[in-house]
């Protein structure tokens, strides 16, 4: 079984592959003063879980925002599971031509979405919108190639500077409001963060779109692709996993 590792800032999430089948999925807050054996100790009951051994994961790959955390990964990998992870990055068989002015500065978890839209969703072009931590948008061209993107605070990242700085707010349930105009101060944030950002995922989604030669398949991925999906209809493809997916068809291409 192949253990999918993607780290962000803010979540960890963790997909177990058996051949091509995603087999189980977690999500675990990323912890930069955690140690490898106390990941690891999060991992081994994750697994018991769903019945798996350690001997059962024969193959790891990794993709990192947080670098400080690749060489804990690492050794959580050889110490725990006897297997040398695949990390992604410069050097690694992708398949995808990155025309960014600094191809070293996209992150390996974009380049596994492109892989893993381009072989799940294709053809290209695609405009693919990563909410997470960040809210990223990437623009991948007819010819599969990374053009670039654009990065926004996450919606969870905005109403925490929203709370901190704002002495009469305090922190809601991101859920759906009865209406865009808040008749009370919940409703009125909810609308701000909920409806505000659908517009915000329009409105990008439409100008790349439009620099892309008018049309892209939208695939919307990340923790909270589900949740504004329900209030879109921007987005052709709504995949939560589709990071994970990827870095199992980068670590295909690379296994040899």
């Amino acid at each position: 079984m192949l253990l999918a590792i993607d780290v962000g800032n803010t979540t960890i999430t963790l997909g177990l592959f058996d051949g091509e089948r995603l087999h189980a999925t977690w999500r675990i807050a990323t912890d930069h003063q955690r140690l490898a054996d106390e990941y690891a100790v999060v991992l081994v009951g994750l697994l018991s879980i769903e019945n798996v051994n350690l001997e059962d994961v024969t193959d790891a790959a990794i993709a990192s925002g947080v670098p400080d955390l690749v060489p804990v990964f690492e050794v959580l990998c050889h110490r725990h599971f006897r297997i040398r992870p695949l990390v992604v990055g410069t050097g690694t068989r992708t398949g995808v031509r990155v025309l960014y002015d600094s191809p070293r500065d996209v992150g390996a978890d974009r380049i596994a979405d492109v892989v893993g839209a381009t072989h799940l969703y294709g053809p290209p072009p695609f405009v693919i919108v990563d909410l997470g931590t960040g809210l990223v948008f990437d623009a991948v061209t007819a010819e599969g190639d990374y053009l670039g993107g654009a990065i926004a605070p996450g919606v969870h990242v905005a109403a925490e500077a929203l709370y901190e700085r704002a002495a009469k707010l305090h922190p809601v349930e991101l859920a759906r409001p009865p209406s865009a105009i808040g008749r009370n101060t919940v409703a009125a944030i909810q609308s701000g963060l909920l409806f505000g950002y659908v517009a915000l995922i329009e409105g990008m989604v439409g100008r790349f779109k439009e620099e892309l030669g008018g049309k892209a398949t939208v695939v919307g991925t990340g923790g909270w692709a589900e949740l504004f999906a329900r209030e879109t209809a921007v987005f052709d493809v709504v995949d939560p996993d589709l990071t994970l997916k990827g870095l199992r068809l980068i670590y295909e291409a690379n296994r040899s």
